[in-house]
């Protein structure tokens, strides 16, 4: 073969390759947006648990009820447009970034499936790029969620002493330039430093994933079903094992000014002031919601992906 030939054949796995990254990080965008579409009340409840006082917190079903009397049924979708464009963004990026850096190691190690190690590097790849690019819509998002009416009682508390403040419906644009505004562009990146340990949280899940995916490939074709299940028995275990974290972060995000501290001092304070409980609030909607969301992102995405590979071999077939 010539080396013009050569040359043509690598350029083509390199296009095709990049389109299959493509074909992943659409369909796991698409998977997550509808996922997420349909667990959303499970969010809000548990980011509003998370950042509240352990004095504060109540039961599930009683917090909802608060919630819809306070708000009406639209108090359960708070935030619900920066969140949808949130996980659309950070699904593309992460599965783009996974499968480019899944790849780059299947040629380095000439490997056709990766080991357990392999699977955590690129998932650590993955999900440190998908942070650093995507926190500052999540600061938006949480800011959103948490917010309180003016007949609320009590703080967003972060610390004690803090005093709450009052929006009313403020919409996502409104919410971003407040806090550019009051307290900084920096402010964008808080809960960075915790955001980058739950990177270990799509690790887990991807990797405990794939790897009874693989397991069960041995035995059978794998179809939605099979990915609903193995999702939702992943994410659970991820989400449990990183929920304190989940936890900081969110206070993070909602803290403002003098109340800013590190993460080594947020879990201090809360286990000081609420016991490890503080830790593991809202942990029954976020680990219901988690895995819901999960199994059917899973779920989503394989068939998702399949229909953009199947819609790429038409518009080929007729090039």
């Amino acid at each position: 073969m010539s080396d013009r030939s050569t040359a043509q054949v690598k350029a083509q796995e390199v296009v095709e390759s990049q389109s299959d990254n493509v074909a992943h990080a659409m369909a796991g965008a698409g998977g997550g947006l509808l996922s997420m579409a349909l667990t959303y009340p499970l969010i809000t409840l548990s980011t509003r648990a998370q950042v509240e006082k352990k004095k504060a917190q109540t039961g599930t079903i009683a917090a909802a009820r608060r919630i819809i009397d306070r708000e009406g049924i639209a108090g359960l979708y708070a935030g619900m447009e920066s969140a949808l464009f949130g996980i659309t963004v950070t699904n593309f990026v992460y599965y783009y970034w996974y499968e480019f850096s899944r790849g780059f190691l299947q040629r380095t190690t000439k490997k056709a499936q990766l080991g357990t190690l392999e699977s955590m590097a690129a998932g650590a790849l993955a999900g440190s790029a998908t942070v650093l690019l995507t926190n500052p819509i999540w600061v938006v998002n949480t800011r959103m969620t948490a917010r309180k009416s003016e007949s609320n009682e009590g703080a967003l508390p972060t610390k004690e002493g803090q005093s709450s403040e009052s929006d009313s419906s403020p919409s996502t644009i409104g919410t971003l330039l407040k806090i550019i505004k009051q307290d900084g562009f920096l402010r964008l990146f808080a809960g960075v430093l915790p955001a980058l340990v739950l990177v270990l949280n799509p690790i887990l899940q991807y990797t405990i994933y794939e790897r009874l995916k693989q397991m069960l490939e041995k035995r059978r074709k794998v179809g939605a079903v099979d990915s609903f299940a193995l999702g939702a028995l992943g994410k659970l275990a991820a989400t449990t094992i990183t929920y304190p974290y989940i936890t900081v972060k969110s206070r993070a995000h909602v803290a403002s000014g003098s109340s800013r501290e590190g993460m080594t001092a947020s879990l201090k304070r809360i286990v000081r002031e609420e016991g490890v409980g503080g830790l593991y609030g809202g942990i029954g909607p976020k680990v219901t919601q988690s895995v819901i969301t999960a199994a059917f992102l899973f779920a989503f995405k394989d068939v998702l992906y399949e229909m953009t590979v199947k819609a790429r071999r038409k518009v080929a077939a007729r090039a």
